[in-house]
């Protein structure tokens, strides 16, 4: 194990332009499978006809297909028919794809979680049902969903190392261009990389128990 060298400021340098690359696909991830997550679930609860059996499909084939699958497809099937899109893209529309199916059930938990009496005083005081789904519902649901979707959120994290396999030059990607260098590079990189993980996740699940502690 070389770690003098292995860590030296170029390949941190290095390994660090690979993480932001990592934490961007994350972040644009989150923000969209978040809002296609809030519809589907929605749509679901709510058992809208048509939709809500489209979506439950979608829903439940993706949750059975593995990450990787989805990933190969985006990047490696869709210019078969006419869609070519870069890593970047491809990781991205890969990661949503399958987030949202996951978290689109955390969703519909915790929509169904609120208890029937609010939904009964809600529609007894004179809302409709979009409004009591709007105003009482979705804001009661979205407080218990918080630590659900943050475990998520990280599982998502984790899982844009699998974007490797397209050569997307994110974290993992970097750490297999230095070990390439050096096989006495392979162990404190392998270390960097986990300590970049842990700290970010770190910080989301003490962040999630001070949201959970704060609406409890």
């Amino acid at each position: 194990m070389d770690f003098i060298g292995a860590l030296s400021p170029v390949n941190i340098q290095f390994l660090l332009q690979g993480f932001l690359i990592t934490i961007e696909v994350a972040l644009i991830s989150i923000a969209l499978s978040f809002v296609i997550s809030i519809l589907v679930g929605t749509a679901r609860y709510a058992k809208v006809p048509v939709l809500g059996k489209l979506c439950a499909f979608l829903v439940e084939t993706i949750r059975n297909l593995p990450l990787l699958l989805i990933i190969f497809f985006t990047y490696f099937a869709l210019p078969q028919l006419g869609i070519k899109l870069d890593k970047f893209t491809a990781a991205v529309i890969a990661l949503v794809i399958f987030e949202s199916a996951m978290i689109s059930e955390i969703v519909r938990g915790g929509l169904n979680s609120v208890e029937k009496g609010l939904i009964e005083a809600g529609r007894s005081s004179g809302l409709t049902q979009v409004q009591t789904l709007r105003h009482i519902v979705l804001p009661i649901a979205l407080r218990r969903m918080v630590p659900p979707m943050v475990s998520q959120f990280i599982s998502l994290l984790k899982d844009t190392s699998l974007a490797v396999v397209i050569a997307l030059p994110e974290l993992m990607n970097h750490v297999n261009i230095i070990n390439g260098q050096n096989v006495n590079y392979v162990i404190p990189m392998f270390l960097f990389a986990a300590l970049l993980y842990f700290v970010v996740n770190y910080v989301l699940s003490i962040a999630s128990r001070k949201l959970e502690s704060k609406h409890s």
